[in-house]
């Protein structure tokens, strides 16, 4: 069972099919979208969220490869307002998405280290890669800024279209090393 993890501002709980309602109002914005993989469907299907939590994200999580947390706002913890997941994938472990009126206020790099930190210590994987659009700077600058480095570019296929795909990556000593420093 993945636990509800907890940071100074957010509480992130596991997906569960009731999310589904509120995933289906928070993810289907374009400015959302356009930088995820090409599989998302889009225009987004009026059953897309359930769809997705059903046959894709729960059985995933039961299986033990994936782990799906909502994002949540301590002060309002009823309301979903996004989404982080880790990725046992080959250079895919980790995406999230945060609603468009949630954007730009630090949010996505505390979940991140939340979800980073359970990769690493609970999980004990030796290294996080994460792919990204290399258009989507706003999620660049989460990968800078947490000391990820780039080791690869290739191409992508994503909603919005085909461009360069950026692979970001991390070791486990690398986390650890940056979390005694911020110590």
């Amino acid at each position: 069972m993945q636990p509800t993890l907890f940071t100074k501002r957010l509480i992130l709980r596991p997906l569960v099919l009731e999310d589904a309602e509120a995933i289906q109002q928070q993810f289907p914005h374009w400015e959302v979208v356009r930088y995820l993989n090409a599989q998302v469907p889009w225009p987004y299907p009026a059953d897309g969220a359930r769809t997705y939590l059903q046959h894709v994200a729960l059985p995933a999580m039961l299986r033990g490869e994936e782990w799906h947390w909502s994002i949540r706002l301590k002060t309002a913890p009823e309301q979903l307002i996004g989404n982080v997941s880790l990725m046992d994938e080959a250079d895919n472990n980790r995406g999230f998405w945060l609603g468009p009126q949630w954007h730009r206020q630090g949010l996505m790099p505390e979940a991140s280290a939340a979800v980073t930190d359970y990769w690493f210590g609970v999980l004990q994987r030796p290294v996080l890669r994460v792919p990204k659009a290399a258009p989507n700077l706003g999620s660049r600058r989460i990968s800078e800024r947490t000391g990820m480095r780039l080791i690869k570019t290739d191409e992508g296929e994503f909603v919005a279209g085909t461009f360069p795909r950026d692979i970001w990556e991390m070791t486990r000593k690398e986390w650890l090393e940056s979390k005694s420093l911020k110590r």
